[in-house]
């Protein structure tokens, strides 16, 4: 009896995985070709009508049943013991987070991961408490989508799980895996594991009331801003948060904009590809566009083309004219020196001087009028 107690949650964990795959199969079957109010399709959200519908499902869940539940949780329980038992089972996860640190090669959080589990289990009161965190070990959290993802495993689209809420085909894979390992391993008796298993469920739903209020108030649409924050979120994680830039989308633009083949412009356009196909043939003008009419040339331009030649005819370099010699300068005359000053000859034009003769001096007469 104990054996087939023991063997349900097996039974119902494997069924989880065969609903989530045929999901994914629907989905993948093309359920959904349309975006919302008839626009094109998100490139990662091809399957949106069908997840906005498995949407409304978990909103409507949420708000009736476990929304309500998580209410009373938080208000009855007091803050220290919903503090264990979030402890409790995070230290599962961190279990299995160390699991996949192994498995993708990162040796180092392994071993802090491990010392954190170690340290939570036998200090911690077996995971109750939380001193690892004081002690500086750090939570570093895997689970088996990112594993996947680290080893090139692409996303795929985007997807709405009923129960399970926003993921995508690579972690809707490995969610059979990630939920199966955890604290209802512990038990063997199925009530227990239910009675576990419901008990994280409303754990995880209350510590995210905030998270939903906050949502309510500024989201626009609910349904985008969660799927764009989860894809944004798991890219991060798969790339511890340095993830590489994606490649940009081809512009769907682009093919309304080019002209129809039996368009004039097309064929205007097609002209010039056949003449430069054709080598050095001559192509007929394209019927679109008259061919132009030959001008008689004017009889200048003629005689210009006459004398283009004689004037692109190179010149030859005219040589230096010959510099010639410059002419010794004149001495300088030299200052006079001190003795008697010699008197300055008069220029050739100026008058004769009256030179005095020898002797005394002769007194003119007195006028006849002078009284003697």
């Amino acid at each position: 009896m104990s054996d087939a107690r023991a063997a349900c949650p097996r039974r119902a964990a494997h069924l989880l995985a065969r609903i989530t795959t045929g999901l994914a199969v629907a989905a993948l079957a093309g359920c959904a070709t349309t975006g919302a109010n008839g626009q094109p399709p998100n490139p990662k959200d091809p399957w949106e009508p069908f997840n906005r519908s498995m949407f409304a499902f978990n909103d409507g869940l949420d708000k009736y049943a476990l929304k309500p539940v998580a209410k009373g949780y938080e208000k009855v329980v007091p803050s220290p013991v919903r503090t264990c038992v979030h402890n409790f089972f995070g230290n599962f996860s961190d279990a299995w987070s160390a699991v996949n640190q192994l498995l993708q090669g990162k040796f180092d959080n392994t071993a802090t991961m491990t010392m954190r589990v170690l340290t939570n289990t036998f200090i911690g009161l077996g995971g109750l408490l939380d001193p690892a965190s004081e002690m500086g070990l750090e939570r570093k959290a895997e689970d088996l989508g990112q594993t996947l993802g680290w080893y090139g495993v692409p996303p795929g689209p985007y997807l709405v799980l009923p129960l399970f809420g926003p993921s995508d085909v690579r972690d809707a894979v490995a969610l059979p895996g990630d939920e199966y390992v955890g604290a209802p391993l512990l038990f063997p008796a199925a009530n227990d594991r239910i009675g576990l298993a419901v008990t994280g469920i409303v754990d995880a739903r209350a510590n995210l009331l905030s998270a939903s209020d906050m949502l309510d108030e500024i989201a626009l649409d609910r349904y985008t801003f969660l799927r764009d924050a989860y894809i944004t979120r798991r890219r991060s994680l798969v790339y511890d948060g340095n993830p590489p830039e994606e490649p940009e989308e081809p512009d769907e633009q682009e093919p309304r904009n080019a002209p129809h083949p039996g368009t004039a412009a097309s064929a205007a356009t097609a002209a010039p590809a056949a003449a430069r196909a054709g080598g050095s043939g001559a192509s007929a003008p394209s019927p679109a566009e008259p061919a132009p009419v030959p001008r008689p040339a004017p009889a200048a331009s003629a005689a210009e083309g006459a004398l283009a030649p004689a004037a692109a005819a190179p010149t030859p370099p005219t040589p230096p004219a010959p510099v010639p010699p410059s002419a010794p300068s004149a001495p300088t005359p030299p200052a006079p020196g001190p003795g008697p000053v010699t008197p300055a000859p008069l220029p050739a034009s100026a008058p004769p001087m009256p030179v005095p003769p020898d002797g005394p001096v002769p007194v003119p007469p007195p006028p006849a009028s002078a009284p003697q």
